[in-house]
């Protein structure tokens, strides 16, 4: 298959699925044609009026009360031609933004409910890109751009049935004149969407770069690297000058190398109606052309012409405008719809289990994040419920990938994971995380209030037991100290430090109370004397539960039931404390870096 049949079937594949968003809204389209079709005719019937008038400016006798008639009429065509386009506005905009919002809507569905790993190789600037700015494009560039087609196409039909009725010859010589304006843009249009298609990537990339260098400016400035960012920064927009400067330079010859062609089209009009009507008032009003003879071509008629090969022509003008976005259109969309196609989780069985007990039983796991890379090769382990495991070892050992895996942000390549003896997957995957409760080194607060974003994930919970877990997490006593107390809004002027930031996520799974708890790192940004507060609380909510703690600190975990000890992506050593030091191996070497003097 050629290029261009791949260009064409790729077309045909967006405009399909985009009329699946325009279908439920049919009554808008039907309203834009039936209001499309009003203008058109209210246009075309204008000028006919207007010529009449003139001609009746020849008469000898009562031409001024006909030209009043003519005149009055002619108004109420124009009155009349302006309601029924801002009718068709009106259908359009409409059409319009109830279809963004529902492609904004799909995109965003599609990204909560989309895989782990989307959101992890793609950059979070080029995904907000596609669903702000992209989804605008394709309105704009699309709808509008079609309506705009849809009309033009109609009066460019309709004038030309109206200009043969008046004279075909001259009818004959617009038609023949016309392919050039055509071939014109279809010239100029063709080698548009391949550039318009680079500019939309080359966008993604810069929001990207920005809005991680928004994310990460303290560090940008601790190490001195402004001068890398901005360089950075410069590169890809110079690429996106070139780009976007070559896309706008075909696109903008477009319009005024048709409008050239428009002009001698009218040119040749006006010539030409000129030489027949002299023609036609030396021959008593009747014109003859050989053999050929033809009704008189008047002034008014002429007026007429003029006026229509103008409506004519303008349309292609509009027409090849709408090329050029429709490309940009259909480069935009293609990426909107690859977020809305991005393959969702599995969302697992109907296995359901009652009171979750919480043992644990991971058998000959593989996983690794890229398959030539291997991480995790054939890992065995058993958890016993309400025991608190402790995973440690050294950086890039695999301690996050295995929470990935029991939190099914990751599915396995091989083997199983098991909850009181039920196989994962075959578990609803909502019902399964809601098993766990976990608290990150990274601390995720919405812009809501303190209350909402500690009852996060529990709807219906009181302030009282909002109140209660906070106290319970030790943070009670500063967030009392905020402007509004538990009301605060966290925004950017209310300021907490990282710490609180981490209690209140803290306070947040206390408050979920889960069978199972997940903590990585969780006091990592917390003050000695608050983590042994925090350490008091989480043994009391750890007691009957299974808990997993990912430590980099080994003094936090000695009193741990069972320490996995992994590097490489296996689990190497395992036991108590006690056990493992006493073998003096891995484990026995890790702790002593930590602690000896």
């Amino acid at each position: 298959m050629s290029k261009d049949s791949e260009k064409k079937k790729f077309k045909r594949g967006i405009t399909r699925r985009l009329l699946t968003y325009v279908r439920p809204y049919r009554g808008y389209v039907i309203g834009a044609a039936i209001f499309s079709v009003l203008y058109v005719a209210f246009v075309l019937v204008g000028p006919v009026l207007s010529g009449r008038a003139i001609d009746a400016m020849f008469e000898e006798s009562k031409f001024l009360e006909r030209v009043w008639i003519l005149l009055a009429g002619f108004a109420l065509c124009v009155l009349l031609a302006s309601l029924a386009q801002k009718l068709l506005g009106n259908c359009v905009n409409s059409l319009c933004y109830k279809l963004v919002k529902d492609l904004r809507r799909d995109a965003f569905d599609s990204l909560t409910a989309s895989r782990i790993r989307y959101i992890d190789t793609h950059a979070q600037g080029d995904v907000m890109a596609r669903i702000v700015t992209d989804v605008d494009i394709v309105s704009d560039g699309l709808l509008q751009g079609v309506a705009q087609l849809f009309t033009g196409v109609m009066t460019i039909a309709a004038t030309l049935v109206v200009m043969f009725v008046i004279n075909y010859v001259i009818a004959l010589v617009v038609v023949v004149l016309t392919p050039l304006s055509l071939f014109v843009a279809a010239f100029i249009t063709k080698r548009t969407f391949k550039s318009f298609t680079k500019q939309v990537r080359v966008q993604g990339e810069l929001a990207a770069h920005t809005k991680e260098l928004l994310g990460g400016q303290k560090t940008v400035i601790l190490f001195n690297e402004e001068s890398a960012s901005c360089e950075r920064f410069e590169e890809i927009d110079a690429r996106l000058y070139e780009i976007g400067w070559r896309a706008q330079y075909y696109s903008a010859l477009t319009n005024p190398s048709t409008r050239f062609v428009n002009a001698v089209i009218y040119a040749f009009v006006g010539v030409l109606g000129a030489v027949f009507c002299i023609l036609s008032a030396q021959d008593g009003g009747v014109l003859r052309l050989g053999a050929l003879t033809l009704s008189g071509f008047t002034v008014g008629m002429l007026s007429v012409f003029l006026s229509y090969a103008n409506q004519y022509t303008k349309p292609f003008n509009e027409v090849s405008n709408v090329v050029t976005q429709l490309q940009n259109a259909f480069a935009s969309a293609a990426r909107v719809f690859e977020v809305i196609d991005e393959q969702g989780e599995e969302l697992g069985g109907k296995n359901r289990i009652g009171k979750v007990r919480g043992d644990i039983r991971i058998e000959h796991a593989s996983f690794s994040y890229e398959p030539e890379q291997k991480l995790i090769e054939d890992l065995n382990v058993s958890v016993k419920a309400g025991s608190k495991i402790a995973i440690v070892g050294p950086t890039g050992c695999g301690k996050t990938t295995l929470i990935n895996l029991l939190m099914r942000f990751y599915d396995l390549k091989s083997g199983a994971i098991y909850v009181d003896g039920v196989d994962a997957r075959t578990i609803p995957l909502d019902e399964y995380r809601k098993m766990f409760g976990m608290v990150l080194q990274e601390s995720f607060l919405a812009g809501e209030t303190v209350a909402w974003n500690i009852a996060y994930g529990s709807e219906n919970a009181t302030r009282e037991q909002i109140e209660k877990a906070a106290k319970a997490a030790y943070c009670d006593f500063f967030i009392r100290n905020l402007e509004k107390g538990y009301d605060t809004v966290l925004t950017g002027t209310v300021n907490i430090s990282q710490g609180e930031r981490q209690l209140l996520c803290i306070a947040r799974v206390m408050l979920a109370d889960p069978p199972m708890l997940i903590l990585d790192e969780a006091t990592s940004n917390i003050d000695t004397m608050t983590e042994m507060r925090i350490q008091k609380a989480f043994k009391k909510i750890m007691q009957g539960r299974t808990s997993f703690i990912v430590a980099h600190r080994l003094s936090t975990i000695l009193d741990a039931d069972l320490i996995l000890v992994m590097n490489r992506g296996a689990v190497i050593e395992q036991g108590t404390h006690e056990q493992l030091m006493a073998k003096k191996g891995f484990y026995w070497n890790l702790y002593n870096s930590q602690f000896a003097k």
